[in-house]
């Protein structure tokens, strides 16, 4: 069950268990990662739900807090549905470009199919800051380029309890 606030007529919030959840205890893990969570195909609140489960039972993250959820129309390729967008903060010893092959692997675990940019898509999982580290590479690029300019990233991170 989630709550819906509408913004305007692009933007809606959601607010349910999960989303937003913040912990209440501290963790011993070394790195803060802060993800971007997206997703256009069938039920993405369910799939942010079953989301939000498998990385509080995965020995190698904590799951710190979780933002509300944004429904916002897409970018890029414009004809699809809309998305639902979210940030979820976790702490991890992986160092980035491991912590980047794992999220690869949660993505395909919940039918990520890659066909073209901005394609819909299942799951999206994109690392918008990894500690304060700033990281170039071919694979990987952190902080996330395009994080300020988009709605889908700033207001879930807004509504962070920090």
């Amino acid at each position: 069950m989630y709550i819906k606030h509408t913004l305007n007529k692009r933007l809606s919030t959601f607010k349910g268990m999960c989303f937003p959840y913040k912990k209440k205890s501290s963790t011993t893990f070394r790195y803060e990662a802060v993800v971007g969570v997206g997703g256009n195909i069938g039920d993405v609140k369910r799939r942010f739900n079953h989301l939000f489960y498998e990385l509080k039972t995965y020995a190698r993250v904590e799951l710190l807090e979780t933002s509300l959820i944004l429904k916002n129309p897409p970018f890029g390729f414009k004809t699809q549905d809309d998305f639902f967008n979210s940030i979820i903060v976790l702490k991890t010893n992986m160092q980035a470009h491991t912590f980047l092959n794992y999220l690869l692997r949660v993505e395909k675990k919940f039918g990520r199919r890659r066909s073209f940019a901005n394609a819909p898509r299942t799951l999206d999982l994109d690392i918008i800051f990894f500690d304060s580290k700033i990281i170039n590479t071919k694979k990987l690029t952190v902080p996330h380029p395009f994080w300020s300019k988009r709605e889908s990233v700033v207001i879930p991170l807004s509504s962070l309890n920090r």
